[in-house]
């Protein structure tokens, strides 16, 4: 066993948060919590700042210079991950941009054998697109899009060690196709997709539980025709996630957003780019010229092209600019992505018996250290 002590600043944990903590590790867990213990091995100084769980991104195209769609392989996620790990992130899916199924393949097997190299941090493969609605297509290439077959459904229903989380949209497939996808385990997102409200409520009752990037290449809410966002906002249920940098969506919609659903079914998500955690000013996809400006990723015609966002930054944006407790941030950046992969039992907030996944904080909310399983990592 181990022990660490944090003083001078909160910890955030599932219980509450603490002015100060013990943490007892073994094996890569939280043992225990304790306010008052002295003496640990280890005592870290916060200087005003905080420790949260470990933050968890289900939807990163890239990271660390590399672009997940073009390094298919174990060395492409470890160097994604540790693009992200300095900014607080302890868990997250690498997001394949729409692709041919063979892409689509390799992904899949790349990510199995990261989890089984033990790569810190990776969890789990999101395959966004093929199957989307060109008329959303967003920054994606409609050269790659295609119909949902029975040689897709088998590779993307085959067991695999990690989460499987699929975007998708639903007016492209039949309710029986969702519903064979969600109980072979897949998670099913709605993105990228021109639905009308009633299709989207009956794939939400087929076994879709998540909305990909709430507002952006979707159908908007309008008074007579409430559209996938109309559809997403009613339901108390689905997980949303938003991308909060203040490009993509307002932050006001965001707001609105928040008041008419439980906050616990919001995620916050990067669709970062490989440009964070590198110091670059463009790069290319499925060969075109993204430029990386003033924070924002933007096509050749202006399209936004996923984003150059950290979660320490999307933290710092609902809190500074949204108005979210940090307490409540740290909710949507870590609890409700675990719970909404359904990992609830080993990650996603600091409590004994999950993992011991955290990061630190300044005053001001910049990272300032992470820990994954309990080595520190940047």
């Amino acid at each position: 066993m181990s022990t660490i002590r944090f003083a001078n600043g909160r910890v955030l944990t599932a219980a509450g948060t603490l002015d100060g903590a013990t943490f007892t590790l073994e094996q890569g867990r939280i043992v225990s919590i304790d306010p008052a213990a002295p003496g640990a091995e280890q005592e870290i100084d916060l200087a005003g700042g905080m420790v949260v769980p470990g933050f968890i991104d289900v939807q990163v195209n890239g990271g660390g210079g590399v672009l997940f769609n073009d390094e298919l392989t174990p060395g492409g996620i470890d160097a994604i991950g540790r693009g992200h790990a300095p900014f607080g992130t302890t868990g997250f899916l690498p997001t394949l941009i729409s692709d041919v199924p063979d892409a689509i393949a390799r992904a899949l097997d790349a990510t199995e054998e990261a989890i089984a190299a033990g790569v810190p941090g990776c969890i789990g493969v999101h395959i966004e697109g093929p199957v989307i609605n060109a008329a959303r297509k967003g920054i994606h290439d409609p050269a790659k899009f295609r119909r949902l077959d029975d040689g897709l459904i088998e590779l993307l229903t085959r067991p695999r060690k990690g989460k499987v989380l699929l975007t998708l949209a639903p007016e492209m497939v039949s309710l029986d196709d969702i519903r064979r996808l969600a109980a072979a385990g897949v998670i099913l997102s709605v993105g990228h997709s021109d639905a009308d409200h009633d299709t989207i409520a009956a794939a939400f009752e087929a076994g879709m539980t998540g909305v990909t990037h709430l507002y952006n290449a979707m159908s908007p809410l309008k008074h007579r025709a409430p559209g996938v966002v109309g559809a997403a906002l009613d339901d108390q249920q689905v997980y949303c996630g938003v991308i909060a940098d203040g490009f993509h969506v307002h932050d006001a919609a965001l707001r609105i957003a928040m008041r008419a659903r439980p906050r616990d079914r919001f995620l916050l998500v990067t669709d970062a780019m490989s440009c964070v955690g590198a110091n670059v000013d463009s790069f290319v996809l499925h060969g075109q010229t993204i430029r990386v400006e003033n924070g924002c990723c933007l096509g050749e015609d202006g399209t936004l092209a996923g984003s150059a966002l950290d979660m320490a930054g999307a933290f710092r944006h609902a809190v500074t600019r949204l108005g979210l407790t940090p307490e409540e941030a740290a909710g949507m950046a870590a609890t409700s992505p675990a719970a909404f992969l359904g990992l609830s039992h080993e990650r996603g907030a600091l409590a004994p018996g999950l993992r011991a996944d955290w990061a630190c904080l300044t005053q001001d909310l910049q990272p300032a250290g992470t820990w994954i399983a309990g080595n520190q990592v940047a």
